[in-house]
Formats: structure tokens, C-alpha cells, sequence
């Protein structure tokens, strides 16, 4: 195993700011899950909310929200036309880039399929792209009932896309039924959804910004991410006996998950735990790892103590890249141990297959659980009104405007 030392981090270089964070939530979709990660997400991390709909737009939780295109849709939304949504952001073109301005790396997520998102999501990561910020885009696509008119939406929006990001990963609503039950209301299910975006974003915020005894940094993470194409980014947890494997296992083979990393160029991950994880859980989740990506792979991983999770759990957070051209797949993430529908004995095999791959690591100082969080940039407080912390199950529904405004009469 190769191990990449670094000299000890200074005392300035401990309290500066780390990359600096924007999460861009496009069109309905994008803002309620915004809105969801604005009860978890760690200060420095800048939410944007950007929807041609006045409505949505009052009700998401961002620190900035923008509204735009309003010559075009006097704030009624963009329906399912994506031309309305992309003329509607080149009309606000300059108050997008300076909302994008200054950041490191961007998260935009949005549900393709209607008019907004699917429209305005490309030009906002073209604005993005020419500012020269390193852009991850993570969208869903519509359920097939929903019908063959916005699923050839989404489709092209997501071609007009993957140009202009760094990397991007494809989340159908349909892997949805793979993680509920049938008794499992319409609310819950679109919170689902909600939370495999919020967890997308978050498992890469939490690599950059949590100090770690085998630190990641945002140089680790732009190697692995700038230009790399299609993307999966999977998350597993587990506790007890052989958890090692089993939340391997989970961020490797969820559900929701529509390929492997089988064939990945970088795989960059992070394995989370408190002070009794070990040296060979790590070992073993790195070796596990390992074997599925591609054999001239570079593997990237760190690990950090981290104080939230449970007592004896373990967490895998995985980022892998660089598909070839014939990866046609979609893939997602978010595997937690329970509903992987997998057998017990699949979980819990503890044969260990060879290590074939060099894995790459970069070392820092130990850091302990009681040392504080470096400090980052706070952004500035922007303009938008904070939205009721009470809102109705059905705000997270996609619905447009017309039909909201007869339901509440």
C-alpha cells in the first residue's frame, strides 16, 4: 500500500479557510431539496435557490434565493416547456453569475422532466463552467408513469448538461419503490427523494470540510472529479460484527444504485466512525473497494472520527468516476444496511479477496474528537426572506402553479 506524506499543516494554515461551498437547488425539485439540506448542512456551505415559480421560490429555506424570468413567466413558473426555463435564466444571466461568484466547487441538483429545472440548469452550469468554478450536478429523472413526454425532456436536458459539469450523476424516481413499502405515503416517498439528493451532497461536503486522521482535501477531490463525466456517489452504514464489510457492501451495492464501479478510473472514499473504529476495518473496506474498480485505477481515501454517528457505526462514503463513453448507465447512491435486500450471509461473508490495487493516501497529523472544526468563509448574508419552518406535506410536490393556487382557494 502506498502512503502519501505530507508535512504538518501550520497554525495559519489550520485556521484558513477550507473550499469554499454552493449549493444551487434549480426549479421546484432543486428547491425542496434545499430546502432539506438547510436542517443539516455545516456553516460555509452557501444555499442558492433559483425557480422561475414566486410561489416555491417564497417557500424554500436558502440563504439566497433568485427569481427569475420575470418578463418571461411573471412568476407562474415554466410548466413543461424547458425553453421558458432556459430563456428565463439567460434574462437573469449576471445575477446567476454573481450569486456563483467566489465559490470553489457548486452542487446544482434539480428534477429534469419539467420546464424550469430542465431548461435553466444548463445554462446555470454554463455560467458556472466560464466562471471556472469545478461543477457536480446531481438530477432526477421522472417516474415512468409520468409519461414519455418528460422523460424525452429530462433526457435532453440532461445532453444539453454533461458538457458543461465537471461530473454529473442521474437519479431516476423510479429506484424510489426499491427503498418503500407499499403502505408508504406520496409525502414520504418525494422526501425520499429529497433526502438521496441531500445525502449526494452531503457525503461530498463532509469529505472536504471534516478534518481527518487520513485527511481529504478539495485538491483530492477536484483530481478525482474535474471532467470525469458520468458519476456515482454511494453512502453505507453499519454497526456490529463484520460492519466493516457490511457498510462497504451497502455504499457498493444499494438499491438504488443502477451499475457498479466496476470500470471506475478514480475512486476517491472516505470511511467515518468513532474511536473504536480500527486500522483493519479501514484496511478491509479499502481492500473491498479496491476490487471492484478498474485495475489502473486511482484510489484516493481518508478517514475522520465523527461525533454524530451512533456508538459502533461505521460509514462509507464512496465518489467513483471516469466511465468510459459505453457507461450508459444511471446510477445514484445512498445504502444504509437494512434495505439492501441482500441475505445475511452475503452481508456478512468475511472472505478477503486479494488486494490488487495500490491505494493512495494522504496523511496528515492525528486529529482528535475534542480539537474544534478549522473555521470556514461564512458567505454574506443575501437577500430572500427565511420561509415558515412549518410547510405542508404536499410542498414538496411538484405541482404548478395553476393547480396550487386552486387548491388553496
Amino acid at each position: 500500500m502506498v502512503h502519501k506524506t505530507t508535512r504538518h499543516a501550520t497554525r495559519h494554515e489550520k485556521n484558513s479557510p477550507i473550499a469554499k461551498i454552493k449549493v444551487v437547488g434549480v426549479g421546484g425539485g432543486g428547491g425542496n431539496a434545499v430546502t432539506r439540506m438547510s436542517q443539516v448542512f455545516p456553516r460555509g456551505v452557501e444555499l442558492i435557490a433559483i425557480n422561475t415559480d414566486i410561489q416555491d421560490l417564497e417557500q424554500c429555506h436558502a440563504r439566497k434565493k433568485l427569481y427569475i424570468g420575470k418578463q418571461i413567466t411573471r412568476g407562474l413558473g415554466a410548466g413543461m416547456n424547458p425553453e421558458l426555463g432556459r430563456a428565463a435564466a439567460e434574462e437573469n444571466r449576471e445575477e446567476i453569475a454573481q450569486a456563483l461568484s467566489g465559490a470553489d466547487i457548486i452542487f446544482l441538483t434539480a428534477g429534469f422532466g419539467g420546464g424550469t429545472g430542465s431548461g435553466a440548469t444548463p445554462v446555470v452550469a454554463e455560467i458556472a463552467q466560464e466562471l471556472g468554478i469545478l461543477t457536480v450536478a446531481i438530477v432526477t429523472k421522472p417516474f415512468s408513469f409520468e409519461g414519455v413526454h418528460r422523460a424525452q425532456i429530462a433526457q435532453d436536458a440532461i445532453v444539453k448538461l454533461k458538457d458543461r459539469v465537471d461530473t454529473y450523476i442521474t437519479i431516476s424516481n423510479d429506484k424510489v419503490f426499491s427503498i418503500i413499502t407499499k403502505d408508504t405515503s406520496l409525502a414520504r416517498a418525494f422526501e425520499t427523494i429529497d433526502e438521496i439528493l441531500k445525502n449526494a451532497v452531503l457525503g461530498i461536503t463532509e469529505i472536504i470540510m471534516t478534518p481527518g486522521v487520513i485527511n481529504v482535501d478539495f485538491a483530492d477531490i477536484k483530481a478525482i472529479v474535474q471532467n470525469s463525466g458520468t458519476s456515482i456517489i454511494g453512502v453505507g452504514s453499519a454497526h456490529g460484527k463484520g460492519r466493516a464489510q457490511a457498510a462497504a457492501t451497502a455504499a457498493l451495492q444499494s438499491p438504488l444504485l443502477e451499475a457498479s464501479i466496476e470500470g471506475a478510473r478514480g475512486v476517491l472514499f472516505s470511511v467515518s466512525g468513532r474511536r473504536d473504529m480500527t486500522l483493519n476495518e479501514v484496511h478491509e473496506i479499502a481492500r473491498q473497494i479496491a476490487e471492484q474498480a478498474d485495475p489502473s485505477a486511482r484510489i484516493i481515501f481518508g478517514t475522520y472520527y465523527d461525533r454524530k454517528l451512533n456508538k459502533g457505526q461505521i460509514k462509507v462514503t464512496l465518489i467513483a468516476t471516469g466511465f468510459g463513453s459505453s457507461y450508459a448507465k444511471n446510477v445514484s447512491l445512498f445504502g444504509e444496511f437494512g434495505s439492501l435486500g441482500m441475505s445475511q450471509k452475503q452481508i456478512f461473508s468475511m472472505e478477503e479477496p486479494p488486494l490488487e490495487r495500490e491505494v493512495e493516501l494522504k496523511r496528515l497529523e492525528p486529529k482528535f474528537e475534542n480539537e474544534p472544526r478549522r473555521e470556514v468563509e461564512v458567505p454574506t448574508e443575501a437577500s430572500g426572506d427565511k420561509a415558515s419552518e412549518e410547510e405542508s406535506s404536499e410542498s414538496i410536490w411538484d405541482i404548478p402553479a395553476f393547480l396550487r393556487k386552486k387548491k388553496r382557494k
